[in-house]
């Protein structure tokens, strides 16, 4: 079995290299990776019900501290419907890494579209007064002093990269799927839930309690609370040992081996966001609204309350969005070889 980094051919090509990843679920394909050294496992072919119906009365029983109207807020999530994803497909592994996205700048030429416009991205400033943000959140910007390598908080090359718009990761995919000759996109909002429930019909891949999470997603947490303690009515109740971004693949995975699908950062998918789509959503691999303002992201991040970091939960920002909350997971397409 081959392993390790992409193999580039005699004629200067690049092959996809099998790779063994740590800690698979019992019965998950194996890997491919690729030549940033992200490593993509197979998604299968199937159906599942998206969205979530689920009563504010229901929801208040494990998210009390919420009230009413927050409950209320969630109707975009509806109605429930079935989706068939009708052909299988790679997902990341894991979120995009500082250390890729860096490499992948390096070889491609492409500037961040922070640094482009000049205006910067957002960072965390312990000392930024909250007065100033209508969220009191600690986040200042947009900043030049903040960027993809700079979120005012320490990052290594194995930590999941933030302040990347939409259009940072259109381009990361266009680059790879000219430099492989495969295509690499973003995920639709449809693939990225199957993908996230893995088979469960539960809140979170890990269960309905939003204490599953501390396993297997860096959320708001007791370790966060420290540093918005005016929020700490809304933390998960423990530790997940992260404050900030943890390194990507240090939760447990999904029945799929994907890491990270809740928690750490948001994620942009393909769709624009359309709170009424999912009433005529088609039930073969939709695509999402033909146009739109705003581009869906979703997951949920190291700073999300458990509440919006459910598998269902959607959330949206303009594609020139740059925050240091927000990632990138990509999707490979599948060849014969995976049908």
């Amino acid at each position: 079995m081959l392993t390790g980094h992409a193999l580039r051919t005699a004629a200067g090509g690049l092959l996809l290299a099998l790779t063994a990843p740590p800690a698979l679920p019992a019965g998950a394909p194996q890997p491919i990776e690729n030549s940033l050294g992200m490593r993509f496992v197979l998604v299968p072919a199937g159906e599942f019900q998206m969205g979530s119906d689920e009563a504010p009365e229901a929801l208040a029983r494990d998210f009390p501290q919420y009230g009413r109207e927050r409950l209320e807020q969630l109707a975009d999530e509806a109605p429930v419907h079935r989706v068939r994803i009708t052909r299988p497909f790679y997902l990341a592994q894991h979120e995009v890494t500082v250390g890729q996205f860096r490499r992948f700048l390096a070889e491609s030429g492409h500037i961040p579209e922070s640094v482009a416009d000049g205006s910067g991205g957002y960072g965390y400033n312990r000392d930024y007064d909250p007065a100033q943000s209508a969220r009191g959140d600690a986040f200042e910007g947009r900043d030049p002093l903040y960027s993809w390598r700079s979120p005012g908080f320490p990052q290594g090359d194995d930590h999941p990269v933030v302040n990347v718009t939409w259009n940072d990761a259109m381009a990361l995919a266009k680059w790879l799927s000219a430099q492989e000759g495969r295509t690499y996109r973003l995920p639709t909002e449809a693939e990225w839930e199957y993908a996230c429930r893995a088979g469960s019909h539960t809140r979170y891949a890990s269960g309905d309690a939003p204490q599953s999470l501390l396993a297997a997603a860096n959320v708001f947490d007791a370790d966060a609370a420290r540093n918005w303690p005016h929020w700490a009515a809304y933390a998960l109740a423990g530790h997940d040992g992260h404050a900030f971004t943890a390194p990507v693949g240090r939760y447990a995975p999904n029945a799929y081996g994907l890491y990270d699908m809740h928690g750490n950062v948001w994620e942009w998918v393909a769709d624009w966001h359309d709170e009424g789509y999912y009433a005529r959503s088609p039930v073969d691999d939709p695509q999402g609204p033909e146009a739109g303002t705003v581009r869906v992201r979703r997951g949920g991040s190291w700073h999300t309350w458990p509440l919006y970091a459910r598998c269902a939960y959607r959330n949206w920002n303009s594609p020139q969005t740059r925050y240091t909350l927000v990632g990138i997971r990509l999707l490979l397409e599948a060849g014969a070889e995976a049908r």
